[in-house]
């Protein structure tokens, strides 16, 4: 179980944090990346119980013609024009074991879940010499869990959001900065797997449940980062709000707003002698969340 935990964290420090670029210019092929994150993660969207995660962790950079790879994400280059961009995002959340949750006391635990899918990116609005993109981003991901022993398919979900980046947004400091909001829409396989309370789990607290599809809240994340030379400093904060979503009456949901917050420290410890040119505006805005 440990090794399992540890696992799903590295995954999820991945999925969250974000690497955001700074400016046209010249950077390596490929590069080799080790650092170190803390994130306070809730047990699941609306538990009112969080778990506090610290690990340290590599990644791999890679910008290719078709194929390019940062972080969380590999971008597949489906189908590009200048204002349009179909690639693939991840996501994916931590196991909970029911024990430490008491929502979920006596209920069957909860794997780690990989959502991972085609998306969507328009370009809106963009200045390149404020160095600013405001994208349209409509992932689209069906949902797996896993106790790293088998894999089962929970369902699916689709996540349309607004995002806006801009470098050094102030003004000589070399701090970025991205905000996103959005809803959230999944099917009832989805929220049956984090909401229903089968009769055979009910008690006088915990009254039998079944969770059906539809609108599964919005998401509103903040994020910021700071480069030097070779190390960056990156933040976020996502909150999840619950308010009206189809599945807010069940005894699952014990808070309307979730707070997933974390810091990481990066350190660039290998890269390539050939450089490509890159756009900040084209990698500004790939950043699903996610995670960013």
């Amino acid at each position: 179980m440990y090794l399992c935990r540890t696992i799903a964290v590295a995954l999820l420090i991945f999925f969250f944090l974000p690497a955001m670029g700074s400016g046209q210019e010249q950077k390596p092929v490929w590069e080799l990346v080790v650092g170190a994150g803390l994130m306070d993660i809730p047990h699941y969207r609306g538990a009112d119980q969080s778990r506090f995660y610290g690990l340290p962790y590599p990644y791999i950079v890679y910008r290719g013609d078709v194929i390019s790879m940062e972080k969380q994400t590999i971008y597949g280059r489906i189908f590009k024009t200048d204002r349009v961009l179909l690639d693939v995002s991840y996501y994916g959340s931590l196991p909970v074991d029911s024990d430490d949750n008491d929502a979920r006391a006596e209920m069957p635990d909860l794997d780690a879940t990989l959502e991972v899918g085609p998306a969507l990116n328009i370009m809106l609005a963009e200045d390149r010499e404020e160095q600013w993109v405001l994208k349209l981003q409509l992932p689209v991901r069906p949902v797996f869990s896993t106790d790293f022993s088998s894999i089962t398919y929970e369902g699916g979900l689709i996540s349309p959001r607004l995002r806006f980046e801009k470098d050094d947004i102030i003004p000589g400091a070399g701090v970025a900065a991205g905000i996103s909001a959005g809803p959230v829409f999944a099917n009832a396989g989805y929220h049956d797997y984090y909401y229903t309370v089968k009769p055979a789990y009910a008690t006088q607290t915990r009254p039998a449940y079944k969770a059906g599809s539809g609108y599964s809240g919005s998401e509103f994340t903040i994020s910021l980062s700071k480069s030097f030379k070779r190390v960056k400093i990156t933040a976020f904060a996502r909150a999840d709000v619950l308010n009206g979503a189809v599945f807010e009456d069940s005894p699952l949901v014990k808070t309307k707003t979730s707070i997933i917050s974390g810091i990481s420290v990066s350190w660039l410890f290998l890269k390539s002698a050939r450089m490509v040119t890159t756009d900040i505006l084209e990698e500004m805005g790939r950043h699903i969340e996610t995670g960013i």
